[in-house]
């Protein structure tokens, strides 16, 4: 018996020494599932991130990431990546279902994977860089934006040893492949036709620097997203965001124009408050904010001040040049599309002067009702005035006081109202 308890000693002994450092159980039971079937913007990165973080907590055995993605904005891409190879868990992507792709900012999410697997009918490739609306930056700038994805591909792929050469040409040549080919290019590193197949084929799979996956007995959680990343996915778009901006400005000018309409100002409060949360996720040029702010304070004066049309000019001129820097431009797809920025630029600026134009209009304007509507009017003297006297004027008798004596039947006119006594004076 003693002899046995030796012998299991030695053996536990053994095992410990000799086993490789850093080699242990990456994780035994349930699977975290996140999906992710859009455009790739500041939302659903937030909606990474707060998906490994949950599955961290939970220790779950590792996550899948299920992904569909035509591409979309660098930063929030190199966030998600980041995100990545950061988990402590072991993270799988997973192009699926069938005729979903991996495109653009997608084929490097896949490759920064620990393992990249993708479903039958899927594609995987075209990662150019591209402006928003996928229209092609051009110029000097297309070539530096390219040159440094390029680099940022291939660092990526060479760190999961995978075909960093074919990574740089889906960023230089937009080239794009199957599945099947994919495999055989060491793109990815598996095919799998369902969620439970993955499982099964990455099931004791050792995982480097995260241990061996101990799945055998797995429950697949979905993670679903909170009511923030819903939100930041509609709006995390920059020309979204731009439109929010100039819908809460006018709002809110509308209001300080004409006060108690209320509704233009509660809408443009909540627009605003909603831009400025996709701001905060998105690559903002604060100067570009500052000249539509002072755009906005143009229109203002121009209802108390008469520049004749000077403090308008200035004010469209700043709200074009506000928009058109209001987003970094050294960051590829961060910026508002010109087919949405002219029409909106054109109605916000026509709805600013016709709104500052009643403005003034009506301060200079004779006022034609109460005592300051009775300045001017002629009316006919009732009682002789001397000093004091009544006069009919406006259709309403009045007590009316003159400078000069006026005899009843004389025309006279309305040249001051003061305490419902009207001053008149004698027409010529």
């Amino acid at each position: 018996m003693k002899s046995l308890r030796s012998g299991i000693f030695l053996f536990v002994l053994s095992f410990l020494l000799l086993t490789p450092a850093g080699y242990s159980i990456a994780g035994q039971g349930d699977v975290c599932l996140i999906k992710i079937s859009a455009d790739i913007n500041p939302g659903v990165a937030d909606f990474l991130k707060r998906g490994i973080k949950y599955a961290a907590e939970k220790d779950y055995g590792c996550i899948i990431i299920q992904l569909d993605t035509p591409g979309g904005l660098s930063e929030s891409m190199r966030e998600m990546v980041m995100d990545i190879l950061a988990s402590k868990l072991p993270v799988v992507v997973y192009v699926a279902p069938g005729g979903a792709r991996a495109a653009s900012a997608g084929v490097i999410i896949t490759m920064a994977a620990d393992i990249a697997a993708m479903a039958p009918g899927t594609n995987i490739g075209a990662a150019h860089p591209v402006g928003i609306g996928g229209k092609d930056i051009g110029g000097p700038m297309s070539d530096k934006i390219t040159n440094d994805m390029a680099a940022y591909a291939r660092s990526i792929a060479s760190k999961r040893q995978r075909n960093a050469v074919w990574a740089e040409n889906a960023v230089r040549k937009s080239v794009s492949i199957t599945e099947t080919e994919a495999l055989k290019e060491n793109v990815i590193d598996l095919t799998a036709k369902d969620i439970d197949d993955l499982i099964k084929k990455i099931n004791g799979r050792n995982i480097q620097d995260k241990g061996v996956l101990n799945l055998y007995d797995y429950k697949i959680t979905e993670y679903m997203e909170p009511l923030r990343t819903k939100i930041l996915k509609t709006i995390g778009n920059p020309n979204i965001a731009y439109i929010l901006m100039m819908i809460g400005l006018a709002g809110l000018y509308f209001e300080l124009a004409h006060p108690g309409a209320v509704f233009p100002g509660v809408v443009g409060g909540i627009s605003l408050i909603l831009a400025f949360f996709s701001f905060q996720m998105l690559p903002v040029n604060y100067a570009g904010i500052l000249l539509i702010i002072l755009a906005v304070i143009f229109f203002i004066l121009e209802m108390k001040i008469t520049s004749y049309g000077l403090l308008s000019v200035a004010g469209v001129v700043s709200l074009l040049l506000g928009s058109l820097m209001l987003f970094d431009g050294s960051v590829p797809g961060v910026k508002v599309s010109l087919d949405v920025l002219l029409p909106t630029f054109i109605f916000i600026s026509a709805f600013f002067i016709a709104v500052s134009a009643l403005v003034f209009k009506s301060q200079i304007s004779k006022s034609r009702s109460g005592a300051e509507g009775l300045i001017g009017e002629t009316g006919i003297v009732k009682n002789d005035i001397m000093p004091e006297g009544k006069v009919f004027v406006h259709g309403e008798l009045w007590k009316a006081i003159s400078k000069n004596p006026i005899r009843a039947g004389t025309k006279v006119r309305v040249v001051k109202v003061a305490d419902l006594v009207v001053e008149v004076e004698q027409l010529e």
